[in-house]
């Protein structure tokens, strides 16, 4: 343990320097709180990357995880917490992210955290006592109902993605307070920092995420489609069950068109901007991706991967026909984060008969360029309940969920189409 120390320092300075960390009681929070006291059995080297780390596995598939400490900062801030507040998180994993938040709020302050699995309630509280910080309350529960014993709350925070803002959220959240959470917008995550105003929330900033997805009664609806005779090869859709599983593996299997875009992109412009444009524009917007070793056996162009672990790709899927951004053919698979990101030329990788699918992709890229490439850091939400109608003025594009109305206004031509 000698070199935790110096290996929990250089982690911070890192997101301080890069300017991942701008508020001085978020930095000091950071610098308080060691990562390896809730990532116990983990070497050091590991817990102190700026990484995501999965922490539970259920088929194959991650249910819980530590988030990467950068987004964990961006989110905090986004929160706004000063001491004396009361915090409802949802989604406890390791105690972590509570116990950062304990320390800005302090013991003047209460934070209650909950999960929905017993095993991860009982290591975050073992996690937490280890950090003496026995104060924090840690509950079992599902996570769509909030925890209404210690409502109303100053702030609320969901360190799960959220495909809707569930009522129980607006209910327990004080008037004025604010709501955090990794929301479902269009084809993409935005961490959306939501004021409550009078009948409606309304953001204050919106950054791109990735988050596990949450669990429980409120989950989103499914979207997954099993390619093959291998769960590992996955093709993601708003209408699942209307998809002929047989016939998409072998068209995916079959002969293909690549096609450039001539728009030079770095990967988060593509997730945090054109991917949202694309999902608003297209009723047959997916996502394809392969995991586990044999991923770069599969049939899924390579837009986001790490060698050897993943692979994914956003794109069309009309059924008889799909297409797929893409880096250049031939382009090297990365085998782990790197350290600069590197533009590439945007492609489309187009299947079936007619390659109208995939230059309809290359007309979406090359429309998005000319508008400016907007992203996240233009794009404004309001959220009003289902039930409040509302009539969308120039440039506003509404999304509409089960409870909730998304009102978009962003820097974009308006679009006919809606999306989920």
């Amino acid at each position: 343990m000698a070199d935790a120390p110096a290996l929990h320092r250089a982690l911070i300075d890192a997101l301080v320097s890069r300017g991942a960390i701008k508020d001085s009681r978020v930095e000091t929070a950071f610098r308080a709180i060691p990562r390896h006291l809730f990532l116990p059995r983990l070497p050091l080297e590991e817990v102190y990357r700026d990484q995501a780390i999965p922490t539970k596995i259920v088929d194959g598939e991650a249910v819980s995880s530590s988030s990467q400490p950068e987004i964990m900062a961006t989110m905090l801030e986004q929160l706004g917490l000063e001491p004396g507040l009361r915090v409802l998180e949802i989604g406890a994993g390791t105690g972590y992210n509570a116990a950062l938040m304990a320390h800005v709020v302090g013991e003047t302050g209460m934070v209650t955290t909950m999960d929905v699995d017993a095993d991860l309630v009982d290591g975050a509280r073992a996690h937490l006592a280890a950090a003496g910080l026995d104060r924090i309350r840690v509950v079992l529960g599902d996570g769509g109902l909030g925890y209404p014993d210690g409502a109303p709350y100053d702030r609320i925070i969901l360190t799960v993605g959220a495909w809707d803002i569930a009522p129980a959220w607006w209910a327990q959240l004080r008037p004025g307070g604010r709501l955090v959470l990794p929301l479902t917008v269009g084809g993409s995550q935005k961490s959306v920092a939501f004021v409550h105003a009078v009948d409606h929330l309304v953001s204050t900033s919106v950054k791109d995420c990735a988050f596990i997805r949450l669990r429980g009664a409120f989950a989103g609806p499914p979207t997954r489609v099993v390619l093959g005779d291998m769960p590992e090869l996955r093709l993601h859709v708003r209408a699942p069950a209307e998809v002929d599983a047989t016939a998409a593996y072998a068209l995916l299997n079959g002969a293909a068109t690549d096609l450039p875009t001539g728009v030079d992109v770095i990967g988060a412009e593509v997730y945090g901007g054109l991917v949202l444009w694309i999902a608003l524009r297209e009723a047959g917007f997916c996502w394809l991706e392969a995991i586990g070793p044999e991923a770069d056996a599969r049939p899924v162009p390579l837009l986001f991967g790490f060698a050897g672990k993943y692979r994914s790709a956003a794109g069309v899927f009309d059924g008889e026909s799909a297409g797929f951004y893409m880096r250049p053919p031939g382009d090297r698979v990365p085998g782990g984060p790197e350290a600069e990101p590197r533009p590439f030329e945007l492609y489309v990788r187009g299947f079936g008969e007619d390659a109208d699918t995939a230059r309809r992709l290359c007309r979406h890229a090359q429309a998005w360029a000319a508008a400016g490439r907007p992203g996240a850091g233009g794009l404004r939400i309001r959220a009003l309940p289902i039930d409040v109608g509302y009539v969308p003025v120039a440039n506003e594009e509404i999304i509409e969920k089960r409870w909730t109305r998304l009102v978009l206004d962003w820097p974009a031509p308006p679009c006919a189409r809606r999306a989920r």
